[in-house]
């Protein structure tokens, strides 16, 4: 493939030239390809919303490990009483037998005070936590896969803007070049024209060709204009930078592999297929956490109680230690729609991991074509340069001994325009068709992957 971007000398300087001449900014910039792609991904919105789910799926993990700790509760009562009647039955020993009551005199009972401190520690449950915990871990590493396809959107995103941005400024070089010369030539034939050697006709002619040029090139500015803000907000910067994208860091980087080495890879490597099964394993968990709903669930406790009824009782030291069994009786009847549920959800995700599948091999056969186009657009738009430059010299030399007229020689020149625009376009797409190739399989962050 050859190398050069744009057929002209000295491509960072006429790209700093347009910069100065089309825009205020406050401030310039040179920028590779490898500047841009550090600082989207540095200053990326989107990843830091990818993090931010890291974060909470990490804190959901947590809190699932954490059920498996012992409960502990402290309570405690202040009752104010009204008089109560007060009868303590007990067993009358002195008579032999029988019961008599406790006459508590003038006791007088208005308040009590009681404090209780339980403690319970999970012995069983059915499998519920430990599916709860495993559950989400899947899907912590779920997310976090999803941060990583991400990130290779993201690279894939500024590979695009770059090579737009350097489109843009190559198209305002170029149209800027073409309006120098049909400036020239209008005022050539305005010469000839007054010294009654060219038709006026001819000079409309050339001179609204001036013209149209100079709405081509208001159209290029303005598109420059928008793909420099554009690249500004993906990076971070102030929108009034004005970037001048350096052409040598836009290349392929490799020989091509055989599509069917890019789908194994794909399958291989690709963070969201990764991330399907695990969420695939995080559902399987979540079934089993359903069904746990049949069990019954089974905790060691222990706990301490104290009492303190003035003037009557007090009781303290009162510690308890024990073993809890609880049975949810409606979980017979209620629990089945839950497990199908978290059934159904399984389902879902083995359909929509067969759908990706599918879809990464379209992609690939998608992007595997459409690099291979691109790579044959360069070569056909690269001899349309020397056929048009060749056609140019011809029709000129036939307009010079009066063979072709006006419009064939502005024709050609807008021919030869076309030309140049067209294979700078080319090969910038072509970039871009090559990393969107090494983005569907996963390689674009990859030491493989992008040549920078």
């Amino acid at each position: 493939m050859k190398n050069n971007l744009l057929p002209v000398t000295g491509l960072v300087i006429l790209l700093s030239s347009v910069v100065s001449s089309i825009s205020a900014q406050d401030s310039t910039r040179n920028l590779t390809l490898k500047d841009a792609i550090d600082l989207s991904l540095k200053n990326s919105k989107q990843l830091k919303g990818s993090q931010a789910k890291i974060e909470e799926s990490t804190a959901a993990l947590r809190e699932a490990v954490q059920r498996r700790l012992p409960e502990a509760s402290i309570g405690g009562s202040y009752l104010y009483l009204t008089p109560p009647n007060i009868n303590v039955k007990t067993k009358n020993n002195n008579s032999g037998g029988g019961s008599g009551g406790l006459n508590l005199g003038n006791i007088k009972i208005s308040q009590v005070m009681y404090g209780t401190m339980n403690v319970s520690l999970p012995v069983y449950s059915g499998l519920k936590i430990q599916s709860g915990i495993e559950s989400a871990r899947f899907l912590d590493q779920a997310t976090r896969l999803d941060a990583d396809k991400d990130k290779e959107d993201i690279i894939l995103n500024t590979v695009s803007a770059f090579a737009n941005l350097y489109k843009a400024a190559g198209a305002v070089i170029l149209v800027k070049e073409s309006l120098a010369e049909s400036r020239k030539r209008v005022s050539d034939f305005s010469n000839l024209e007054k010294n009654g050697l060219l038709p006026r006709n001819d000079l409309l002619k050339a001179e609204l060709e001036t013209s149209n040029i100079e709405l081509s090139l208001l159209d290029a500015e303005n598109n420059w204009k928008l793909a420099n803000v554009n690249m500004n907000l993906i990076l971070g910067l102030p929108e009034k930078t004005a970037l001048i994208p350096d052409s040598a860091s836009l290349q392929t980087g490799g020989d091509l592999k055989d599509i069917d080495e890019y789908e194994q890879l794909a399958f291989q490597n690709r963070k969201d297929m990764q991330a399907y099964t695990y969420r695939q394993k995080a559902a399987a968990e979540g079934t089993k956490v359903a069904r746990a709903e049949y069990y019954p669930s089974l905790a060691l406790t222990g706990g301490y109680v104290a009492l303190d009824i003035p003037s009557f009782i007090s009781v303290t030291n009162a510690f308890t230690v024990g073993a809890g069994l609880k049975y949810n009786i409606g979980s017979l009847w209620k629990t089945d729609a839950k497990v199908q549920q978290a059934k159904a959800r399984e389902k879902q995700l083995r359909a929509g991991s067969e759908s990706l599948n599918d879809n990464i091999r379209l992609e690939i056969n998608q992007a595997y074509e459409n690099y291979l186009s691109s790579e044959k657009k360069i070569d056909v738009y690269y001899r349309a340069i020397d056929q048009a430059t060749e056609n140019y010299k011809i029709t000129k030399n036939k307009y010079d001994n009066n063979l072709l007229t006006t419009t064939d020689l502005l024709d050609a020149e807008l021919a030869s325009l076309q030309a140049k625009l067209n294979y700078a376009g080319a090969k910038a797409d072509a970039v871009v068709a090559y990393n969107k190739l090494l983005q569907t399989a996963d390689l674009l962050s990859n030491p493989s992957g992008i040549k920078q």
